[in-house]
């Protein structure tokens, strides 16, 4: 994940997390999340892409753990 782009704003992570849970987080949590997020987006392109759309809809992202 060093090379690729951070996906989330990490103050609003750890902004919902401290407010759901009273919990800190950790600063590698938004790498992870953005490498899950990346997945989930090439899954949902895959998807997109077999329907012959140009458009990512979010239907595409079904299977992803919803």
């Amino acid at each position: 994940m060093a090379d690729q782009e951070v996906l989330v704003v990490q103050s609003k992570i750890k902004k919902y997390i401290k407010e759901k849970s009273g919990m800190s987080t950790s600063g590698a949590v938004a790498a992870h999340l953005s490498t899950l997020i990346a997945q989930m987006c090439d899954h949902a392109m895959d998807n997109a892409a077999a329907a012959k759309r140009k458009t990512v809809m979010d239907r595409d992202f079904a299977g992803n753990g919803e």
